[in-house]
């Protein structure tokens, strides 16, 4: 039996499946398996074990390319808030801060808030917190980071929560140069970029860039593939 619900898409006036844990991790999930054909387990596409298991390999599949980005480059690609951030465009791709403008305008200002509070306490030369402590000044940097960070996304209307942790990772010192800190936004730009291509794939209206405003027309999308027989 069917524990799936339905909730109307805003933006493009469908009803996009729910599935047994909210969001539109069934939706996804629906419609990859349709397209690729793999019919009897499009029939229980709303099931845990079958939501399990696509998270499980989506998540591998997310940090293995970043992964073998790293050993091909030397460059570290993988970070503690990618992993939110792919949970969020896979769960909830529909939400405004899933949308591709959110994620990357959201990490560039935690990226620019964690690196502007580094040099006003004097601390871009400092090793990171977990091996050289912490004191007044790296407590007073986490702050004005988050703090910052928070108001402007805000400001310019792009919450992404994940850019929280890209803002303490950078000011409590796990990251302090400008290279490293382009390679964070160049592996934000990936994930959004694989983001796109799966929840397109699966046929959901995910934008390629920002999402429509709430009660706006409705946008010209893809229909959703149907299950043979149905």
């Amino acid at each position: 039996m069917s524990r799936s619900n339905s909730e109307p898409d805003r933006n493009s006036g469908t009803s996009l499946t729910t599935g047994p844990i909210g969001g539109q991790l069934s939706a996804v999930v629906r419609g990859l398996l349709t397209r690729l054909q793999f019919t009897r387990m499009a029939e229980r596409y709303d099931s845990l074990a079958v939501l399990s298991v696509f998270s499980f390999i989506n998540g591998c599949l997310s940090i293995a390319i970043m992964a073998g980005l790293a050993l091909v480059t030397g460059q570290a690609f993988i970070f503690p808030s990618l992993g939110p951030t792919a949970f969020l465009f896979f769960y909830t791709p529909l939400a405004p801060a899933a949308s591709p403008r959110n994620a990357i305008y959201g990490h560039l200002i935690g990226v620019a808030a964690g690196w502007g509070s580094l040099a006003v306490f004097g601390l871009r030369d400092v090793g990171p917190a977990l091996s050289e402590g912490v004191d007044g000044h790296r407590v007073a940097a986490a702050a004005l980071s988050l703090g910052l960070t928070s108001g402007a996304m805000v400001l310019l209307r792009s919450p992404h929560p994940p850019a929280g942790a890209t803002t303490l990772i950078i000011s409590l010192g796990i990251l302090r140069t400008p290279a490293q800190m382009g390679v964070l936004m160049l592996a934000v730009g990936l994930l959004t970029l694989q983001a796109i291509v799966i929840n397109r794939l699966a046929g959901l209206p995910y934008p390629l860039w920002s999402a429509p405003p709430s009660g706006g027309p409705a946008q010209p999308q893809r229909p959703a593939p149907q299950l043979p027989g149905r």
